[in-house]
């Protein structure tokens, strides 16, 4: 593998050359010299995107708490990528949802109490995704073991991920040849969607109450499935953008190539926040076995098995090694949302509340508790580790800071899972 500096490199170089479409005016990013009026004393924005990053084998916690609390803090050694960013991020340590422990738990990182539960990007998807063309998106990268998902519908469904770049890409920038194609499933789909529900209906009146209930649930699901795809045959006449970005000529969905896949989903997201063809993204970070190396050095072990270190600082050294080139990403992305500005002369950043945690708190002993935890942008005010106390009886809860960040997002909610407060107090 190329060093890791040349890799982002080689990327920031084709990050300088995206052009706009000339002459439209709709779902590309917004101009200044057709932008709206600015009101003298408008209120302040809310955020308008979520994007939760969640790494499956979890963030090793010494690496990524910071030892000193509040602001002017040292950054550890997984967060040292983020240096130039310092000021638009904030660290939380101590917060969790006091679920399960075992990886089977693992969604409790988007879910809370009860793994496979309604997420929380869901839950803000279904109130303010239908402002975009699509109300939410589910990426990957890397591969592991079995079937997994990070978000979940009202009816605990898991919603598939994405983990080819160019199969994104096509859904942001499609032809119109694939308009015309989809626009036929879509509506070839909901006259098939119709017959089911007119069927399921008349069955209703003949089974027994605990069927009924049943078919009640199968009906909330189809009646999800059939707003969203209305939404769609709506949107689906809308202007598409265009961009002159260049994928490779293959994807890399390889395990020992999960790096590059980092990154080439970070440029598309950023893209996908850019154009408003997404308000609400989530990416899931993979891992097994794979063995990386770095600037020609060989790891000792996988990505997995450094994970199960048994505080062996060898491996714990390789596996931060690793982890610090997740967040070389990261940093990456957030220079992108950093340097693009909106008209009003808010950044992409400003009005993005970027999520990085992972239902892991200590994947060597399969800990959930103690979540690493790092919130940037949405127009916080960052540079501090927030320390919880989780001791304490009355400590808030991982679900509490996600209410804070569902209110400034616009969702009305005072409860998420077991959580029934917020960290206003502390974060705002």
């Amino acid at each position: 593998m190329n060093s890791l500096s040349s890799l982002f490199e080689r990327h920031t170089i084709g990050r300088r050359h995206f052009l706009r479409a000339a002459g439209a005016m709709i779902a590309l990013p917004a101009l200044e010299s057709i932008a709206a009026p600015v009101a003298k004393f408008a209120s302040v924005t809310k955020a308008k995107n979520l994007v939760s990053i969640g790494a499956y084998l979890g963030w090793h916690q010494n690496g990524f708490f910071p030892k000193e609390v509040g602001r002017g803090y040292t950054l550890p050694t997984t967060l040292q990528p983020l240096a130039t960013h310092q000021n638009d991020f904030t660290v939380f340590s101590g917060l969790d949802h006091r679920a399960p422990n075992g990886h089977n738990a693992w969604s409790n990182f988007l879910c809370g109490n009860a793994p496979k539960a309604y997420s929380m990007d869901q839950m803000v998807a279904d109130q303010i995704g239908q402002k975009s063309r699509f109300p939410s998106v589910q990426l990957t990268a890397g591969t592991g073991e079995g079937s997994k998902a990070m978000s979940f519908t009202k009816q605990g469904i898991g919603l598939p991920m994405i983990q080819r770049p160019s199969v994104f890409y096509k859904q942001l920038f499609m032809s119109e040849s694939d308009k015309a194609r989809m626009e036929y499933m879509l509506r070839s789909g909901r006259s098939s969607l119709d017959l089911v529900l007119e069927d399921a209906l008349r069955l209703q009146k003949a089974v027994p109450r605990n069927d009924g209930e049943k078919l009640e649930e199968y009906f909330d699901s189809m009646r999800s499935v059939e707003k969203r795809m209305e939404r769609q045959i709506t949107q689906i006449n809308d202007p598409l953008p265009t961009t002159d970005y260049k994928l490779p000529d293959s994807d890399p969905i390889t395990p020992n190539l999960l790096i590059e896949a980092e990154v080439l989903m970070y440029d598309l997201m950023t893209l996908a926040i850019e154009t408003d063809s997404s308000r609400v993204l989530s990416f899931f970070i993979d891992g097994l076995g794979q063995v990386f190396s770095f600037d020609g050095r060989p790891l000792r072990s996988g990505y997995h098995g450094l994970s199960h270190h048994g505080n062996d600082p060898e491996m714990i050294r390789d596996l931060l090694a690793i982890e610090t080139a997740h967040i070389h990403c990261l940093n990456g992305f957030l220079d992108q949302l950093s340097d693009k500005k909106r008209p009003d002369g808010k950044s992409l950043l400003d009005e993005t509340i970027i999520l990085v945690g992972t239902g892991m708190g200590d994947a060597s002993r399969h800990s959930n508790a103690n979540l690493p935890t790092l919130v940037a942008g949405g127009g916080f005010k960052h540079g501090s580790h927030i320390a919880i106390d989780s001791s304490k009886p009355d400590a808030p809860l991982l679900g509490d800071l996600y209410i804070t960040l569902m209110q400034r997002l616009g969702v009305e909610t005072n409860d998420f899972s077991n959580a029934n407060r917020n960290l206003n107090h502390l974060f705002s």
